[in-house]
C-alpha cells in the first residue's frame, strides 16, 4: 500500500517561503517535515517515534512509525525485542529499525494549527540563525536603517534583513528620531540569545567617529593614515589622534580636508560635535602635550609607575587646558590613557619653593648647619640625610664651595644622625611589639617596621596574611613597589612551609 500523498503545493510553499525570507529551501522543507511529524504524533501518540519525509522532487509526503530492535525493551512504544522482530524480518539485527508506513494525515483543525505553529517557529529560528551568522562578523561597521518603533526612548531599527536596538543612552544627547526616520549607527555588539540574535547599535561609541572618518578620508580607508585613539564627549567635543605611514602626507590636514570639508561632514552627522584632530606620538610626553591642544604646555613630569603625568601651563592657559567643566583635560586623559594633573607655572614655582624649604629645613635640623650649606645640598639634588651619609667623600668635596674638610664633617654628621634615628626607630618598633623575626626580613627599613607596628602588623603571621596591595598601602607606593611587597610577604610566609615540612617529616 502506497501511503504517500502527492503534495506538489508543499514544494511551492517551501520555494515561496525560501524566496521571501532569503533562507535555504532545504531548511524550509526540513521545517515542514518537523511540522507534519508533530501533527502525526498528535494523532498517533506523542510517545511513538513518528517520522515524516517529503520527496524533494515530487512533493510526496510519507509518514511512518519507527521501532528500534533491542535486546531488552525499556520503552514499549518505540522498541521491540529482537525475538519478535525476527518473526517479521528474519534477517534483522540489533539496533536496526522496523519502519511501518502510516496512512496520510487528514489534517484536522488542531493538527493543522499545530503544524502551522511549528512551520512559523521553524522559519523564525532559521531566520534568526541566518541573521546571527550574517551580522556576527560585522561588529565595528556602520549601518543605515529606518526607525521602526520607539520603546521607552530606545529605538528599534530596521536594517532590511534584521532588526537592531539603538538604546537611548547610545544616542547623542538632544537628538531625537521619529518612526520612519533614517539613521546611521555603529554595530558594537551582536549576541545570540534565545529570542533571536540581538544587534546593538551606538552613535556615541568612539568607533562610530573613527568609521565616519574612514568613510570621508580615503587615506584612512586605504591604511595610509591610522586612527590611533579616539575620546568623545558625545554631541559636545571629541579628540582623535592620527598618524601617517607616509611622511609626505600630513595626517591632520588630510582628515580636515580642503577648507575643512571632510571634518565638517563628520561634524554634521554628530550633531555639531567639535573635533580636535591631533598628531599621535610614540613619546608619551609629546602625545600628552598634543592631546591638551589648544592649550600650550611648558613642562611635563611623567610618573610611569603610577600612570600619572603632571603638566605645567602658563597662568593664562589654565582654563583653556582644563576646558569647560574639565572637558579638555578629561578627553586628553581618555585619549592618552594617562591621569593628567594640571597646574600653573605660579603653582609649580610655589610648590618647588615649598619643597626646597622643607628639604633645607630637614638638613638644617639634622646636620646642625646653616641655611646656605643646607640650600646647597638641596640644589645639588640631595633628598635625604641617608643619601648624604652614603655619598663618597670626593664626590661631595667636588661641589663648588665645599672642600674635603667640610665634606668629611657633613658625612660624619649625616652618619651620626642616621645611627641616632635608627636607634630611635628600633626602640619605637620594639615598643610597638614588632618582633625581631619581622625586623630580620630583607627590604624592611626601621621606618617601615614602625609603620607596620602602627597598623598592628607585629608578627611574621600578621605580615604573611597581608596581600601585596595592603602592604603597599601601609608603607606607601613611593617606598615599596608590587614586586618588593610580594618578596617581603613571601619571606614572612617562609616559616609556614618549613613548619609543614618538619611536621610532615
Amino acid at each position: 500500500m502506497d501511503t504517500a500523498i502527492a503534495r506538489p503545493d508543499i514544494l511551492l510553499v517551501a520555494d515561496a517561503v525560501a524566496r521571501e525570507k532569503s533562507i535555504d529551501r532545504e531548511e524550509v522543507i526540513v521545517t515542514l517535515e518537523n511540522a507534519i511529524q508533530k501533527a502525526g504524533r498528535a494523532k498517533y501518540g506523542h510517545e511513538k517515534d513518528i517520522r515524516a519525509t517529503i520527496d524533494r522532487k515530487s512533493g510526496d509526503v510519507r509518514l511512518s512509525r519507527w521501532t528500534e530492535v533491542v535486546e531488552t525493551v525499556e520503552n514499549e512504544e518505540t522498541q521491540i525485542p529482537l525475538s519478535i522482530a525476527k518473526k517479521f524480518r528474519p534477517e534483522i539485527k540489533l539496533g536496526e529499525y522496523i519502519v511501518d508506513p502510516l496512512p496520510p494525515i487528514d489534517f484536522g483543525r488542531i493538527a493543522a494549527q499545530t503544524a502551522k505553529q511549528v512551520i512559523v517557529q521553524g522559519v523564525r529560528d532559521i531566520e534568526r540563525k541566518r541573521q546571527y551568522e550574517e551580522y556576527k562578523d560585522r561588529v565595528g561597521e556602520i549601518v543605515n536603517g529606518i526607525v521602526k518603533r520607539t520603546e521607552y526612548g530606545n529605538l528599534m531599527v530596521d536594517l532590511g534583513r534584521a532588526e537592531a536596538l539603538l538604546r537611548r543612552d547610545e544616542l547623542i544627547p538632544r537628538e531625537s528620531f521619529r518612526n520612519g526616520d533614517r539613521v546611521r549607527a555603529y554595530i558594537y555588539d551582536v549576541r545570540s540569545e534565545p529570542r533571536g540574535p540581538q544587534l546593538f547599535l551606538s552613535r556615541t561609541h568612539p568607533g562610530f567617529l573613527a568609521k565616519l572618518f574612514a568613510q570621508e578620508v580615503p587615506e584612512i580607508y586605504d591604511g595610509i593614515i591610522e586612527i590611533k585613539a579616539v575620546a568623545r564627549d558625545p554631541g559636545s567635543r571629541a579628540k582623535m589622534a592620527v598618524i601617517s605611514r607616509d611622511s609626505s602626507i600630513d595626517p591632520v590636514g588630510a582628515c580636515v580636508g580642503m577648507r575643512g570639508s571632510r571634518v565638517q561632514a563628520v561634524v554634521a552627522e554628530l550633531q555639531g560635535e567639535k573635533i580636535d584632530i591631533i598628531p599621535w606620538s610614540p613619546q608619551a610626553a609629546t602625545f600628552v602635550v598634543n592631546a591638551l591642544a589648544p592649550a600650550e604646555v611648558t613642562k611635563v613630569v611623567m610618573d610611569e609607575e603610577a600612570g600619572r603625568v603632571e603638566v605645567v601651563v602658563p597662568d593664562d592657559q589654565l582654563s583653556l587646558a582644563i576646558g569647560r567643566r574639565g572637558q579638555n583635560v578629561r578627553l586628553a586623559s581618555q585619549l592618552t590613557r594617562w591621569d593628567i594633573d594640571i597646574m600653573t607655572e605660579a603653582e609649580e614655582s610655589e610648590r618647588r619653593q615649598e619643597e626646597f624649604r622643607r628639604r633645607t629645613g630637614l638638613f638644617v635640623e639634622a646636620l646642625d648647619v646653616d641655611d646656605v650649606i643646607a640650600g646647597l645640598l638641596v640644589t645639588e639634588g640631595f633628598g635625604s640625610v641617608e643619601e648624604l651619609a652614603m655619598t663618597p667623600l670626593e664626590e661631595l668635596a667636588a661641589i663648588e664651595g665645599f672642600d674635603e674638610q667640610i665634606a668629611g664633617e657633613l658625612i660624619r654628621r649625616a652618619e651620626a644622625y642616621r645611627v641616632r634615628r635608627e636607634t630611635e626607630l628600633t626602640e619605637r618598633r620594639r615598643a610597638l611589639g614588632v618582633t625581631d623575626e619581622v625586623a630580620a626580613i630583607d627590604g624592611l627599613t626601621a621606618g617601615m617596621l614602625v609603620a607596620l607596628g602602627e597598623k598592628g602588623v607585629k608578627t611574621l603571621d600578621d605580615l604573611g596574611d597581608l596581600a601585596s596591595d595592603e602592604l603597599i598601602e601601609i608603607l606607601g607606593p613611593e617606598t615599596v613597589d608590587e614586586a618588593s611587597a610580594n618578596a617581603i610577604i613571601m619571606a614572612a610566609r617562609a616559616h609556614w612551609f618549613a613548619d609543614g615540612e618538619a611536621s610532615h617529616g
